[in-house]
């Protein structure tokens, strides 16, 4: 689980958790990224990062991956897009030669910097660095060592200390059918312990809303 928070003796320690159901394919995921860890250390929140199977959680609650969504819904994404790199002033690249991008591998870091109690959410983004502004596919082992080093881990230790393929990919298949039943349908999410589901970058302001009820 990553602790947020800039430092854990100032009262924060035992802030709300957040579940965060990510994936790494997902522009919207990138965009909201750095807001999200930035709102968490504000208000001394914990996140436990949880990229899921979105095809899998598509099919169980009546989404469609993108390649089967209408052209105007294809078209719409699009202008969408424009306006927030535009809003956030990001650099983010519309449509990434590598996109979408095999997420096995980075995936399985990012559940390896989880379960080892490392700055998983902060790798997370990293990654989605690699693709949604360099242009990297983030199947290639280089691109992950780079979004390592910026995340501030260890690339060779975390891969030498992480469990076992099989095991991250349960992990990820488990982290899959915690979001369907929890009700999550769409990436980024954010999961209160109440049960509250806040979807998309663009709730982020909700987000803030909760967190520094919960804080007060």
């Amino acid at each position: 689980m990553t602790d947020a928070t800039a430092a854990t003796d100032d009262g924060h320690g035992d802030g709300v958790t957040v579940d965060y159901y990510i994936s790494l394919n997902s522009p919207w995921t990138y965009l909201g990224a750095q807001r999200f860890l930035d709102l968490a250390n504000t208000y001394g929140a914990k996140i436990k990062t949880k990229p899921a199977r979105f095809a899998d959680v598509f099919s169980a609650t009546g989404g469609l991956p993108l390649g089967k969504r209408s052209a105007q819904r294809q078209a719409y994404r699009m202008m969408e897009l424009r306006r927030w790199r535009r809003r956030l002033d990001t650099q983010i690249v519309l449509e990434p030669e590598h996109f979408p991008s095999d997420e096995t591998a980075g995936v399985r870091l990012v559940i390896a910097a989880e379960v080892a109690g490392l700055d998983s959410a902060r790798l997370s983004l990293e990654i989605g660095r690699e693709l949604w502004e360099r242009d990297h596919a983030i199947a290639e082992a280089a691109a992950l060592r780079t979004a390592c080093a910026r995340a501030e881990i260890d690339y060779d230790a975390l891969q030498g200390g992480a469990p076992e393929d099989g095991d991250l990919d349960d992990i990820w298949e488990q982290n899959t059918e915690e979001a369907i039943s929890a009700g999550v349908f769409g990436a980024p999410s954010y999961v209160f312990p109440d049960g509250e589901i806040m979807w998309g970058q663009d709730r982020l302001g909700f987000v803030e809303e909760k967190l520094k009820a919960l804080a007060a």
